[in-house]
C-alpha cells in the first residue's frame, strides 16, 4: 500500500491516524517533561488523585505509545522495501511493549 493506492478512504484514515499519533507524542512529552498535567486535561478528564501524582508515568507512556501508531503508519504511507517496512513494525511492536511496560512499572 501506498499514497497511489485507488482507495482514498484507507490513505485519509492513515493522515488522520498519523495526525493524531504525532499529538499523542508532542502532549505525552509535554507532560512527562514537565511533570505536571495541563489544567484543561484535568478537568476534563476527572483524574483522581492518584492518577494526578504521576505525570511522568502517564505522559512517558502515551508518548510510547504515539509513536508506535506512527511507526506502524509510516510503511503504508512512505514508499519503501518490505524489508525495511519489516523493521519498522517490530520496532513499533516494541515500543508498544515498552509503553504498556513504562505504564505499568513506573510506579512511585
Amino acid at each position: 500500500m501506498s499514497l497511489s493506492d485507488p482507495d482514498p478512504v484507507w490513505t485519509a484514515v492513515r493522515f488522520v491516524i498519523v495526525a493524531l499519533s504525532l499529538a499523542m507524542i508532542v502532549f505525552g512529552v509535554r507532560v512527562a517533561v514537565s511533570r505536571r498535567f495541563p489544567s484543561a486535561w484535568v478537568r476534563v478528564a476527572r483524574l483522581t488523585a492518584g492518577q494526578q501524582s504521576q505525570p511522568v508515568r502517564l505522559g512517558g507512556g502515551q508518548a510510547l505509545l504515539g509513536a508506535c501508531l506512527l511507526l506502524q503508519q509510516a510503511p503504508f504511507l512512505i514508499p519503501m522495501p518490505f524489508l525495511a517496512g519489516l523493521t519498522l513494525l517490530v520496532v513499533a511492536l516494541l515500543l508498544a511493549v515498552a509503553g504498556v511496560g513504562w505504564f505499568v512499572l513506573l510506579r512511585r
